[in-house]
């Protein structure tokens, strides 16, 4: 570092001195005048060196010379004030050790008291002139400006609207607040009114737009504005065609940063309000024990292996066919779990040799099966794969997991298995049948492995999802390709999705219902997640539009293509004979057991694994039908007459 470098910040201490210094200097003499009107103004003529001196003594402790005006807050004043009554008193025992009387008795106040005001209200003054205290702030009239109400009145509030007047080059000027409490409309925040509360939204930015003072966005402050409320923001918002970001971390509002928002999340939207989960459960069933992923660089199985690691199991072994995916969560989890033992292994669950070996030699005690084929259009172009690796590779890893002794085993299934069109939805099935059959099959006494079966439908963001497809196509402009206007789905977050999927396998494994929960007992049941009401796809890809600040089929188009071959219309979570039951915890249920003989299900998917091997499709295809009698194969991506009119 220069010399040059070295001696800036002590530069601005200097130029502090040099203006506190003068303040003192100027505050001794009015001290004298105000304690004493008839004494004159400079008598004696030294009151002027001996004001800055004793301020630049007594300002030492509190730090006075090192404050940074821009950002002077009230710490900063109580170090003036502070100062200030240090320097009265040593300017006080100043005058009675050199002789001379006090002009009054109060003088030390009145002098610490003009001092207080002369150094707190030049730094007031200055970071009023850098867009600081002033209701409003600076930036009205000025070109380019955008008005914004903020959706909070809370600490991150308090923070944004100190952060936008710290930084003059933002064009936002924050104009008023909406609050979650029913008590604080009326008050303010920094001069800014909180005009009502979130409820009032509607009517908040009707009286503004009636009154001309439309704000041009709206930013949430509140960290839990999620789900339901915030849609309902959205809505308010693009009634009136405002935009609406939110605030972004608050670290990311330092002194030293920019302020930018973020736009908000379409998981944000879809957001359910948090389980509360069996924490101890879960940790009871993963600690200290071997772990196995299948698909852990998937989507699912990249969430599961992180959630996994945070539960201390002995060790954790990453099973993927693909080198890269495997990579990248092993490179994550050594950073974020340096200690935990982790084995990576590449494989194919459709190789029963290699799956035996593997098992054998890492005796995993908990299998976590997530690797599948779940495109669906793939899958129907790829008929012998989908089965293989969905069917057959679901029974290796099973086979291996109970030979191997293993505890539990837990699948996780798709909403697609129930009442299938696609070949992808009824492989699963399958897998499903296999598994269950496999439960039932287990010693009564709750000995041996277990076969937990988790089912839930889309999760947002996974690789291949709808929600990534929407945001490229945003990027380039549009439009947004939707199959069809009445295409629904059920959504969840991926790591909401896995924390169930975890609790349903504690639940599944432990060898004793509990007190008022259902008896699982060894009776093949599925567990399936609460993914709460399902969404119209066209209705996501407009809320994805808005939430890019622009308007649907306007700004980008829509776009209808027709199912794909295999798609329905709408999903189901249970079919009609599986009645859904209570588990005693939030957001899992249980399908009532379909179950089929063990033997009657191998024999079954020993003809599909031949009929696949040998090229034989049309044969796999009519024993897959045979044993999963609803499935109503839809190749082409027809939609049926009595679905078109549906709501």
């Amino acid at each position: 570092m220069s010399v040059r470098n070295r001696l800036r910040p002590w530069n601005r201490i200097l130029v502090n001195m040099a203006l506190d210094g003068a303040l003192a200097a100027l505050a001794a003499p009015i001290a004298r005048w105000l304690a004493d009107p008839g004494g004159g103004l400079l008598h004696p003529l030294w009151f002027l060196a001996g004001g800055a001196i004793t301020l630049l003594v007594g300002g030492v402790p509190f730090r006075v010379q090192q404050q940074y005006w821009r950002f002077s807050g009230v710490a900063d004043l109580l170090g003036i004030a502070g100062g200030s009554v240090a320097s009265a008193g040593l300017f006080a025992l100043l005058l009675l050790g050199t002789g001379f009387r006090l002009p009054s008795v109060t003088f030390p106040i009145i002098h610490a008291l003009t001092l207080l005001v002369l150094l707190g209200g030049l730094r007031i003054v200055y970071r009023l002139s850098q867009g600081g205290f002033a209701p409003g702030g600076l930036f009205a009239g000025r070109a380019g400006t955008q008005r914004v109400l903020l959706l909070g009145a809370d600490q991150a509030a308090d923070l944004f609207i100190r952060a936008v007047r710290r930084e003059r080059a933002t064009p936002l000027r924050v104009t008023g607040l909406l609050a979650r409490g029913r008590h604080q409309p009326g008050r303010r925040i920094h001069g800014v009114p909180i005009l009502g509360t979130l409820r009032d939204i509607d009517q908040v930015l009707d009286r503004l737009e009636a009154r001309g003072k439309r704000p041009d966005g709206l930013v949430v402050t509140d960290p839990d504005l999620r789900g339901a409320d915030l849609a309902a923001v959205i809505r308010a918002a693009d009634r009136l065609n405002i935009t609406v970001g939110r605030v972004p971390d608050p670290t990311a509002l330092s002194p030293a940063a920019r302020v930018e928002l973020r736009p908000v999340a379409i998981e944000e939207l879809l957001n359910r309000p948090p389980v509360s989960l069996d924490k101890s459960g879960m940790a009871s069933l993963v600690a200290g024990r071997r772990v196995l992923v299948t698909g852990a660089g998937g989507t699912i199985g990249a969430e599961l292996a992180r959630q996994l690691a945070a539960l201390q199991p002995e060790t954790l072994i990453l099973l993927d066919h693909g080198e890269f995916a495997l990579w990248q969560i092993d490179l994550e989890l050594g950073e974020r779990h340096p200690a935990l033992e982790r084995r990576s292994v590449v494989a194919d669950i459709r190789d029963s040799a290699r799956l035996r070996a593997l098992f054998d030699s890492l005796r995993p005690e908990l299998v976590f099966h997530a690797a599948a084929l779940k495109h669906v259009p793939i899958v129907e172009a790829n008929p012998s794969e989908g089965m293989l690796t969905n069917i057959v590779g679901t029974r290796q890893v099973a086979d291996a997991a109970q030979a191997a002794g293993a505890l539990a085993m837990v699948l996780i299934s798709t909403d697609k298995a129930v009442n299938p069109s696609s070949l992808m939805g009824a492989s699963k099935r399958a897998a499903e049948m296999y598994c269950q059959a496999l439960d039932v099959a287990g010693p009564p006494d709750g000995s041996g492995m277990r076969c937990v079966t988790v089912r839930f439908g889309n999760v947002l963001g996974s690789t291949g999802s709808v929600v990534p497809l929407f945001r490229r196509q945003l990027e380039r402009g549009g439009p947004l390709t939707v199959t069809h206007p009445d295409m629904q789905r059920y959504f969840m977050t991926v790591p909401e999705a896995v924390s169930l999927v975890l609790q349903a396998s504690a639940l599944g494994s432990a060898p004793h219902p509990e007190a008022g929960a259902v008896d699982l007992g060894r009776n093949g049941s599925i567990f399936v997640l609460d993914m709460g009401q399902p969404v119209k796809i066209v209705d996501l890809a407009r809320q994805m539009i808005r939430l890019a600040g622009l308007r649907p089929d306007h700004d980008v188009q829509i776009r209808f293509t027709g199912l794909r071959p295999g798609e329905k219309l709408f999903e189901e979570l249970f079919h009609g004979s599986e009645a859904p039951l209570p588990t005693g915890h939030p957001g899992l249920l249980i399908a009532t057991p379909r179950v089929a003989d063990r033997v009657q299900v191998g024999t079954a998917l020993d003809g599909i694994e031949a009929d696949c091997r040998a090229g034989r499709i049309d044969r796999a295809l009519a024993k897959l039908n045979q044993l999963v009698p609803e499935f109503a194969h839809n190749p082409d991506g027809l939609v049926p007459e009595p679905e078109r009119t549906a709501p």
